[in-house]
């Protein structure tokens, strides 16, 4: 029971911080709304016994690329501005509407199994074993952490004033 009430808060939060991402002016505020998004999303991989997905989220997307998000708008300078009107408001509208009604009918007539097995207690170790142990995926991981440096040190020296 706890953990349903806790689903649908997390479920709520995310819809209404998704909502705030596509009706805020302020980019910045955009920006922070898509953060608090992606913490409840985390929320539901937890909620789920994901929790290496919960951890990915949060490191990846909350840690990396929302902060390079902010980043990238306080460089530009251009948060005091505020989103411009779109002229395509209406055909977007549609478009969610039908994909909407699309989703609702593919859950909803979908034979949903559920399994009887419990979650494995802890995934974690087992998946950090397989991805850095003996098979050799620690080399592109630090490359890309390096690539990403390399991104952020750029984009800081093109936008830095003369």
């Amino acid at each position: 029971m706890g953990t349903t009430i806790a689903f649908y808060i997390l479920a709520a939060v995310a819809v209404f911080a998704a909502l705030g991402v596509i009706v805020q002016k302020n980019i910045f505020r955009v920006a922070l709304s898509l953060i608090v998004c992606l913490i409840a999303v985390a929320g539901i991989f937890v909620l789920l016994s994901a929790d290496f997905l919960a951890a990915a989220q949060i490191l990846v997307y909350v840690g990396a690329i929302s902060v390079v998000i902010i980043l990238a708008i306080m460089l530009t300078r251009q948060f005091a501005h505020g989103s411009q009107p779109n002229r395509l408001g209406l055909p977007a509208l549609f478009v969610s509407v039908v994909l909407f009604a699309l989703l609702v009918f593919a859950i909803l007539g979908t034979n949903w199994k559920q399994s009887i097995e419990q979650p494995i207690a802890d995934t974690t170790p087992a998946l950090a074993k397989q991805l850095l142990g003996s098979s050799g995926f620690i080399l592109p991981l630090e490359i890309s952490a390096v690539l990403i440096l390399a991104v952020v040190v750029g984009a800081i020296v093109i936008a830095r004033e003369k």
